[in-house]
């Protein structure tokens, strides 16, 4: 094979090339139609650098604000928010194909490369109808959950707002964005007011979760129910680390944060579970996140590291990479072979893959914090929280976000954008057009460990 027959087609767009394109074509229009004086409340132009921290924010589904999303925003700046926490939910591939089925036109076997990509689905022949399930399930998800928290905040802010508010809560608890309304009750109060409703924090979790576990485990579950064993490899060791994933922590808040308080047991328990939720990539929190000890917060920037499943509306590391790389060192332990996991072998290539993304986000996160904590002069602890909320696209913060000066906030854009697209996805972009070489160079072993 020659390399003229490895070389890729002049001017040919990659699919990561396109995914990247269209993230990046999404946030500037965002940011424009943000910074139109109807978007504000007080009629004024925002700040092209607030307007585009906000676009990046919402569409990679982060939640982090230096604006007030309820005081500052306008209905319409509202709903512009709402409509990129929505693209970038479920990824701009997936709306774009959407809309040429709902207008009848044939997708292209390019295109469905393109969405194959968008949603990590293992194969092209069935991608279309996973859209259209993806798209019901989504709908269902958001409705359910926006009649559930109406009869919540239609009685707190009448019957108009009420219904607005449901909705746009469920779109961004869905979504994993953590953007909220409630900053007129308190500035960047979040669902704090809520701590002791069943309703408001049962049906938040639910969204996120649901939104968080990922497409194809949907799948498996419309087409196995109960029967877990028929699952993919994949389905099993989401939900199994999202349930370690959520009970651990829920226990550790439990017991580390509020069993001495005088709050009464069912608020509680209900805060311990909220905070051991959130913090998987959604941003909403019902307590003060500053007051929580170390060794809590610690807790909190692992969990935003890791993250959801893979194609997703969660951003991080996700919880498979995790999954396969502890799965990898049981089996170094055992002096196997093979990583192995429920009665199946993994390839090499995707242990690599593991490797090379926690790598990126750990790099990213570790270095990211040191630079703001020294151009801020924070506690490195806290600008640590913040970069592990903005690559694990989450939205938490311990309040540093609105003091941050330009050149902090820029690095937290690119944090936000490379962790909701994906590390190896960008890369993939810049490097789709090389060539590649077929030759290998000699082995030799090195000593680790």
């Amino acid at each position: 094979m020659t390399k003229k027959m490895l070389r890729p087609k002049k001017n040919s767009i990659s699919s990561f090339q396109i995914i990247t394109l269209g993230f990046l074509c999404v946030i500037l229009l965002g940011s424009v139609l943000l910074m139109l004086p109807v978007a504000a409340s007080n009629g004024k132009a925002t700040s092209f650098l607030d307007a585009l921290f906000t676009s990046v924010s919402a569409t990679c589904v982060t939640g982090l604000v230096v604006l007030d999303t309820a005081t500052h925003w306008s209905a319409f700046g509202q709903a512009v928010i709402a409509l990129l926490i929505q693209i970038g939910g479920l990824g701009v591939v997936t709306i774009t194909v959407s809309m040429v089925l709902f207008a009848g036109k044939k997708v292209g076997l390019r295109q469905r490369n393109t969405l194959r990509e968008s949603v990590s689905a293992p194969d092209t022949g069935r991608v279309i109808n996973l859209i259209k399930f993806i798209l019901i399930v989504t709908v269902i998800a958001e409705l359910l959950g926006a009649c559930l928290l109406a009869t919540v905040f239609c009685k707190d802010f009448g019957p108009l707002k009420g219904i607005w508010y449901a909705c746009f809560h469920s779109v961004s608890a869905f979504c994993n964005a953590g953007f909220d309304l409630m900053g007129i009750t308190g500035e960047f109060s979040s669902l704090s007011g809520y701590s002791d409703n069943v309703v408001v924090n049962l049906v938040v979790c639910s969204l996120i979760l649901v939104g968080g576990i990922g497409f194809l485990t949907w799948d498996d579950v419309r087409h196995h129910g109960i029967h877990i064993k028929k699952y993919r490899l994949q389905s099993k060791l989401i939900f199994l680390m999202t349930f370690i994933l959520v009970v651990f922590p829920f226990l550790f808040y439990y017991f580390n944060e509020f069993a001495k308080t005088d709050m009464p047991t069912g608020e509680k328990v209900l805060a311990a579970l909220f905070q051991s939720v959130t913090p998987r990539t959604a941003g909403f929190n019902t307590v003060d996140l500053a007051s929580f000890n170390g060794s809590s917060q610690a807790l909190m920037i692992v969990q935003m590291l890791i993250g959801g499943a893979p194609g997703s509306t969660a951003g991080g590391v996700k919880v498979t990479t995790m999954a396969v790389l502890f799965m990898t060192v049981f089996s170094v332990v055992r002096r196997k072979e093979d990583t192995e996991s429920f009665g199946r072998r993994i390839d090499d290539n995707t242990v690599k893959y593991a490797l090379t993304v926690l790598l990126i986000y750990l790099s990213m996160f570790f270095v990211s914090g040191i630079v703001i904590s020294c151009i801020e002069q924070l506690p490195l602890s806290a600008c640590l929280f913040e970069t592990a909320s903005a690559i694990g696209t989450v939205g938490l913060t311990l309040g540093i976000t609105t003091e941050l000066c330009a050149a902090s906030r820029l690095i937290l854009i690119v944090l936000m954008f490379l962790g909701r697209v994906g590390g190896l996805t960008i890369a993939f972009a810049g490097l789709s057009n090389k060539v590649r070489n077929v030759s290998k160079l000699p082995e030799e072993k090195i000593t680790v460990g």
